[in-house]
């Protein structure tokens, strides 16, 4: 039985609506709905196959984005019951908020930006929080009345997480926020910090396994370093690899708790009698001061020695590489695209060039670009 809600959580039977009315539905609230149609999509299937850092074909026990997906869900819904969420609408945004991401993590939206900007400057660029909205607003093929999934308006705000002025002008009910100054939902506020927690530590589970950094290395990171502590001495001879995970496991369960018991003492300070209070309030989702000074270093070691690794490095050059050739392959030659994806106007092409090579795998973009440029077929 589900937890009674809060009287400052969101409500399905008060959602602002969807962009296409639609009958209420039968058996589920609106917000079970929006996360039944994120999961059946096709963008959703997508995520199994695209980088969150390793690529793909790099080792079957690397988180991927969909992995990271799941996680950042049951992370959320944790602080969200409680503290009287709703529970759905945190896992429909966490299901949904990478959707719009290119093949090869991050890199392939730098590149991919980068592409963007140089060809057609009015287009805006490419981010791949605003390409997640994109997806469920319009490129999405499934219903026959409407493009995209049409989800309720609480669950596309939770899924923009930040955007321009400028941007937020053309985005409509969704874009409100940006140009009054307002606060999503603490529904939103949550799933963007479970998000943090879940890919700051998955990323050093992962990037211990893979041998890009050591235990001697993270032991003079606190957050790290007080807590493998604590399990050698509960746990003395504890083989490595178990250790590891047991730190990691205890790591995500402090910042769950402080997270917690830190917005738990905000909402009590402002008292918000409803959705619009929160709103119209500060922040009050985050982390007690001294437990994010600590997730801030843990990051910054992240940054410093797995991200910037020369292993990981050299993947990334080789999926910038991918993404750029097939951009201007295409742009230079739209008959190369598939037809739904030619179109007039330079801007617009740019855009429907970035909207197919957002929506490919990191294996698919791999082999388009062997077919696009290997002298012959395998």
């Amino acid at each position: 039985m589900a937890n009674a809600l809060a009287p400052y959580a969101a409500d399905p039977a008060r959602s602002r609506g969807r962009r296409h009315p639609e009958p209420p539905p039968e058996g589920r609230t609106e917000f079970q709905r929006d996360r039944d149609r994120i999961v059946h999509s096709n963008a959703f299937r997508r995520l199994e196959y695209k980088t969150q850092v390793f690529i793909n074909h790099e080792g079957d026990l690397f988180r991927t984005r969909l992995t990271h997906s799941l996680e950042v869900a049951q992370i959320a819904r944790s602080i969200a019951r409680n503290l009287g969420l709703n529970e759905d609408l945190v896992e429909a945004i966490s299901l949904a908020h990478d959707l719009g991401h290119t093949p090869f993590g991050h890199a392939g939206q730098d590149i991919l930006n980068a592409c963007m900007r140089e060809a057609a400057p009015e287009a805006g660029g490419f981010e791949h929080n605003l390409q997640s909205l994109r997806v469920v607003d319009r490129l999405e093929e499934r219903y026959g009345e409407f493009d995209g999934l049409n989800l309720c308006f609480e669950t596309r705000e939770g899924i923009l997480k930040h955007c321009s002025v400028e941007r937020a002008r053309a985005l409509g009910d969704v874009g409100e926020r940006f140009l009054n100054r307002t606060q999503p939902s603490l529904e939103a506020q949550i799933t963007n910090l479970a998000d943090e927690i879940a890919y700051n530590n998955h990323d050093i589970d992962d990037g211990l396994r893979a041998g890009l950094i050591d235990v001697e290395q993270l032991r003079d990171v606190a957050i790290f370093g007080r807590h493998h502590a604590q399990v050698l001495e509960r746990y003395p001879g504890l083989p490595e690899r178990r250790a590891i995970t047991e730190t990691v496991r205890r790591m995500i369960n402090t910042l769950i708790v402080d997270l917690t018991t830190t917005t738990a003492r905000n909402i009590a300070d402002l008292a918000p009698a409803s959705i619009d209070d929160v709103r119209a309030g500060p922040l009050l989702a985050g982390f007690s001061p001294s437990v994010r000074a600590e997730a801030q270093a843990l990051k910054r070691f992240l940054f410093d020695n797995l991200y910037r690794h020369y292993r990981v490095m050299r993947m990334t050059s080789k999926g910038k590489r991918i993404v750029r050739d097939l951009f201007t392959a295409f742009l230079e030659e739209p008959r190369l695209l598939p037809p739904q994806y030619q179109v007039e106007g330079r801007a617009e092409q740019a855009r429907a060039i970035a909207d197919y090579i957002a929506g490919m795998t990191d294996r698919y973009a791999t082999k388009e670009h062997r077919r696009l440029f290997a002298l012959f077929d395998d």
